[in-house]
């Protein structure tokens, strides 16, 4: 299952986002996840590891069946005051989702991933439940901020000592190793997550800059579509016998 975040980690989640450096931040990856989702009314999205409910939020009000999941009672709580009664929530691990194979369209992680003690059986199980996208956001561990953020972990414990950085080319790996080559795009964010303003925030959402490998957050979309290997096999065929006339048969006597 991973790290359960306790009652103290819940309550300061999303205190952390109230400063203006964070909330700037948060906007910026929230937006390249919308962009990779792409959510169309009517659509059933499952978020997995929905947290308190941030990552939920805008996508309220577009006409979308959400569904939250996350493994602590206490995030979920937070979710519940913040979305209402317009998701369904909830209690479960991201290896073993409660749901039916295709039960959703889509399915994401943002900033859940990393959490989890099995991340390939969690991704397995979010393309076993959503039939035709899966987005994963995750902290990149080459970044810049993430590296600030381990070091600080290292003196003064907080939620990054629990968490599991990835790079883009472990994630593929991963994703590979369970659907074979399928489909996969890729873009980060936070390029330069110790400015902010408009221009930062122009230079961060061009398309060109985002595809640099040091952004903080990591987005990849894939199609969960397995591609099988196969290989002709030998078909033995017997070799038809040459006909040989029956012997023994009567002859005409003549007279």
């Amino acid at each position: 299952m991973g790290y359960v975040f306790d009652f103290q980690n819940a309550g300061s989640y999303d205190a952390w986002f109230d400063p203006a450096k964070n909330k700037y931040r948060l906007d910026l990856e929230i937006k390249l996840m919308m962009d990779f989702l792409s959510p169309e009314r009517g659509q059933r999205i499952l978020d997995i590891g929905c947290g308190t409910g941030i990552s939920l939020e805008p996508l309220l009000d577009k006409g979308l069946n959400l569904t939250g999941l996350d493994p602590s009672l206490y995030m979920l709580d937070l979710a519940s005051k913040r979305l209402g009664s317009q998701v369904d929530l909830h209690r479960g691990s991201a290896e073993d989702l409660p749901f039916d194979d295709n039960a959703f369209d889509a399915a994401f992680f943002f900033t859940s991933l990393e959490f989890t003690d099995r991340p390939g059986k969690a991704i397995e199980e979010a393309c076993r439940v959503a039939k035709d996208t899966i987005v994963i956001c995750v902290l990149n561990r080459y970044s810049p901020l993430t590296i600030v953020r381990r070091v600080k972990s290292f003196f003064v414990p907080n939620i990054f000592t629990h968490a599991h950085f990835f790079s883009i080319w472990e994630l593929k790996q991963i994703l590979f190793a369970i659907l074979g080559n399928v489909p996969a795009k890729w873009s980060t964010t936070l390029q330069f997550p110790f400015a902010r303003g408009r221009i930062a925030a122009f230079v961060e959402n061009n398309k060109i800059v985002q595809k640099s490998f040091f952004g903080a957050l990591i987005a990849m979309k894939i199609k969960p579509v397995p591609k099988f290997r196969t290989r002709p096999l030998m078909l033995k065929l017997k070799k038809p016998k040459a006909y040989r006339p029956a012997t023994g048969l009567a002859t005409r006597m003549r007279s």
